[in-house]
């Protein structure tokens, strides 16, 4: 035997296992593809659909009062209107979770832009304040499934982007606020100065938003048509069919109260603020403008407050701060509403976000995703019901009264409550904890 090492034969060598080649890095795979591509569409569908949940609202409050000019509307008709949107919220919303096991949820959504688009293009020329009421009302209950829905379709397809995702949704929801509040009035001057054109141009913003909902419904309709018949795949933007009873569980209750007196808040800022700047001597478009200022405080501040409420146990300090920040606008409205308008605009623009801290509380009081859509659920039907009779009776109280005195007394008085509400919704525990 020699002992030099043994060369390997070719037959060895062959018969050795072979690596296999790795997979190319730079072909992503077809379905790679299409997810990236869904995925950018919902991100683009999401900003969109927000951006249309508060322009038919906001517009109406910037031209309100040239609105019950032309229609012929007393003080409580008025009230009455600016009351139509949480109604319809609450109304319409309970519907939303069974709509969305029917259809899907983003089917639904994308009706919703549609009921948005055909609502806001009608009701300026539906003659009558009859017909104003029923065509604003379609376009609201567009808007109610959105509100419920769209934090469900961000839960679904971004089960890791949650916190990002509902920051845009937030941000492009205040930026269309705000947007609308400050350009509905020089649109109208553009236009001719007729506020029916001012308020049916938002109607081509709805319709914009429609067009990326309908390739993600058809991609999920011919998701499930490939799925097995015995086995078909559950929907990924449905809502659940089952979970705790929240109606038991008084922090469900204490977080409705809370949302429903911050919508009250709200609706009486974006349906009445112009006309309070209005009634003090400041002009019409600066009006507008005071309440773009208000609501453009929720942009950044949308960010801002579901993080540092997400590091605390208890959100209370945060209810209370925004609370006093109600009652500091509140009490420059009543003392000197134009000459310090600019600083009360900034202090209710701080109150009202109490709606992005509520919608943190509202996944911070619940362990699992069922218990989110139906603490969801629960807290903004229950809450918008509750606003409904704020804006009537501030619209009745400034008609007898013949001023903003006992109205914004009214305002001021319902912090206090919202308050108390906030503080035992922000206390540490879950709705599975008591129902």
């Amino acid at each position: 035997m020699s002992d030099e090492p043994q060369t390997p034969t070719r037959s060895s060598v062959r018969t050795a296992p072979r690596p296999a080649d790795p997979p190319p890095r730079t072909a992503p795979t077809a379905a790679a593809s299409s997810g990236t591509w869904l995925t950018r569409l919902l991100v683009v569908g999401l900003v969109l659909a927000a951006l249309n949940l508060r322009p038919a609202i906001t517009s109406l409050g910037a031209l309100l009062e040239e609105v019950r000019t032309g229609l012929h509307m007393s003080g409580g008709v008025a009230g009455l209107l600016t009351s139509v949107p949480p109604l319809c919220f609450a109304v319409f919303g309970v519907a939303a979770p069974r709509l969305a096991r029917r259809f899907g949820g983003a089917a639904v959504v994308c009706a919703g832009m549609v009921a948005i688009a055909v609502g806001v293009a009608v009701r300026p020329f539906a003659g009558g304040t009859p017909g104003f009421l029923a065509a604003s009302a379609l376009a609201l209950m567009g808007i109610a499934l959105s509100n419920v829905l769209m934090p469900v379709i961000v839960k679904r397809y971004f089960p890791d982007r949650v916190g990002t995702m509902t920051g845009l949704y937030s941000m492009a929801l205040a930026l269309g606020t705000s947007l609308a509040a400050a350009v509905t009035v020089p649109l109208t001057a553009a236009l001719g100065g007729g506020w029916r054109a001012g308020l049916g141009v938002w109607a081509a913003l709805a319709a914009l938003a429609v067009l990326p909902w309908i390739p993600v419904v058809r991609d999920r309709r011919a998701s499930e048509a490939a799925a097995p018949a015995a086995s078909p795949a559950p929907a990924a933007d449905a809502a659940p069919a089952a979970g705790p009873r929240v109606a038991r569980s008084r922090t469900a209750w204490a977080l409705a109260c809370f949302f429903g007196l911050q919508a009250t808040g709200a609706y009486i800022t974006m349906g009445w603020l112009p006309q309070i700047f209005r009634d003090a001597g400041v002009p019409a478009g600066t009006a507008g403008v005071l309440l773009a200022v208000t609501m453009v405080m929720g942009v950044p501040l949308a960010f801002v407050i579901p993080r540092v409420a997400g590091r605390m146990r208890q959100q209370g300090p945060i209810v209370v701060a925004l609370g006093l920040s109600g009652l500091a606008g509140y009490a420059g409205l009543l003392t000197a509403p134009a000459a310090g308008a600019w600083l009360w605009a900034v202090l209710l623009g701080v109150s009202n976000c109490a709606f992005p801290l509520a919608l943190t509380m509202i996944g911070m009081r619940a362990r699992t995703g069922t218990g989110v859509v139906r603490l969801s659920a629960f807290a903004q039907c229950a809450g918008y019901l509750l606003s409904v009779p704020g804006p009537i009776l501030v619209g009745a109280l400034y008609q007898h009264s013949g001023g903003w005195t006992a109205p914004l007394a009214l305002m001021a008085g319902l912090i206090v409550p919202q308050m108390a509400a906030g503080v035992l919704a922000g206390r540490d525990r879950t709705i599975e904890d008591e129902a």
